[in-house]
């Protein structure tokens, strides 16, 4: 007899409902209990996946329907969720908020893995009216299951009476709340907190969870959520042999790299993972990547370490392949300059620098076209490039509607560097990028 285990996606009406205290909450409850559970995030984001590593001591992973193929999140899906006790998935925005109306949203996705969705309400300034929004979001797409309803901020339990008799009345399961929890605020992605600060909300997390336990009804969640577990093993595919050395920078400075990319990079070759800001120089490898993060927390200590930035730059020097990303671009240049002004010496591989004065946020997701094949990702970043005399983009870029947009893509020698977080989940489409720069 097949295995049934629990899966579900945890969605909401909008941003900011509480789709990630509740996820948090969830996995650490589920933690608690001894079930072995597997995250996911819906979209780009790099901090929501560790926020769940933090909760269930398992990494999330991206599934993002805009950035890779419908076969690529059905293999992830089923690699990672195979002989786990259960599955949550952490939605993105509104339900059916996509790049192009529902295009690539948690919706979307719910369809493509026939999964129920969990609705999170924010509830803070509302009652019985909550009936016509729930109504809308049950009857919009008959092709969605959702499975129950979790209200955030409910202040009493009379409270909650009110939201219990509007589930009642449109046909949607009430599977509780999340009562207001004095300073256990889980902080925007948009703020920037580093590893070390992530982990202070371990106590946070244990404080939602245990609030849950008592007020959510747990059990009747994993009950209504039972699929087979062997749904998608089918696209599971088989790791190729290994060819080459490959390095991938990860410290606190350098660490937003999708797992898909890390297994795809194992795929081609043996990984050594080093640190910028620690180590004294490169491994002896063939390819070096450096993914995003935040280096300019760090900036001092980057700049301090004047071997490990001269390394870099011989083996640029030498033909030595690079592929970097954002923050990684960013210690490639000359020199970052913090908020304040203060200038700080990088790599010099590429002319420009980058300053975090005068800040914006330039986000969304990207199609970079080179000459002969696609790459996608996501651009999410407060810097600017300034002083860029010589170099020049080697790729148009456009946006989710189509529309080009200003973005460059650099290269010098085998070096390839931009803004853009490229998704290489894809064996082919790391094999079409390093010919690129091979020269």
């Amino acid at each position: 007899m097949t295995k049934k285990i629990p899966q579900f996606i945890i969605a909401a009406p909008t941003s900011n409902s509480g789709k990630t205290t509740v996820t948090l909450g969830l996995l650490r409850a589920l933690e608690n209990r001894g079930i072995a559970t597997q995250p996911f995030k819906v979209g780009p984001d790099y901090i929501d996946p560790k926020f769940h590593k933090i909760a269930c001591g398992k990494n999330g992973l991206n599934l993002d329907l805009y950035m890779t193929t419908t076969e690529d999140i059905l293999t992830t899906y089923a690699k990672y969720a195979k002989n786990k006790g259960a599955v949550c998935v952490e939605g993105v925005m509104g339900l059916f908020d996509g790049a192009r109306k529902s295009e690539g949203s948690t919706a979307e996705l719910a369809k493509l893995l026939d999964l129920p969705i969990i609705l999170v309400v924010d509830a803070k300034s509302v009652a019985y009216s909550v009936a016509p929004l729930l109504y809308g979001f049950k009857n919009f797409d008959k092709a969605l299951n959702i499975a129950g309803v979790i209200f955030n901020k409910v202040n009493t339990k009379s409270h909650y009476q009110f939201l219990l008799e509007a589930c009642e009345d449109v046909g949607i399961p009430a599977l509780g709340y999340v009562p207001f929890i004095p300073d256990c605020e889980i902080p925007s992605r948009h703020l920037g907190l580093s590893i070390h600060e992530m982990q202070g909300y371990d106590s946070v997390i244990e404080k939602v969870a245990n609030a849950m336990e008592e007020t959510v009804a747990i059990d009747a969640l994993l009950e209504c959520c039972l699929l087979d577990q062997k749904k998608h093993e089918a696209f599971i595919s088989t790791i190729l042999s290994k060819k080459i050395n490959i390095a991938v920078a990860e410290d606190e400075g350098f660490n937003f790299s999708y797992v898909q990319n890390i297994e795809c990079l194992k795929q081609l070759g043996k990984i050594t993972f080093f640190s910028p800001l620690n180590d004294k120089e490169l491994p002896k490898v063939d390819l070096v990547y450096l993914p995003g993060g935040y280096p300019e927390f760090y900036t001092k200590q980057l700049s301090e370490n004047k071997s490990m930035l001269q390394s870099i730059k011989n083996f640029a020097e030498a033909g030595g392949k690079i592929i970097a990303e954002c923050g990684g671009m960013m210690y490639l240049g000359k020199s970052i300059i913090d908020k304040d002004g203060n200038e700080f010496e990088m790599a010099s591989v590429f002319d420009f620098s980058t300053s975090m004065q005068a800040m914006k946020l330039n986000l969304g997701y990207r199609t970079i076209q080179f000459k002969n094949f696609e790459l996608k990702g996501h651009e999410f970043h407060y810097s600017t490039i300034i002083q860029h005399k010589k170099s020049t983009s080697i790729a148009t870029v456009l946006n989710a509607r189509e529309s080009e947009v200003d973005t460059m893509v650099f290269q010098y020698k085998n070096v390839i560097a931009s803004y853009i977080h490229y998704y290489l989940g894809q064996e082919l489409l790391l094999k079409k990028l390093l010919k690129l720069i091979t020269n």
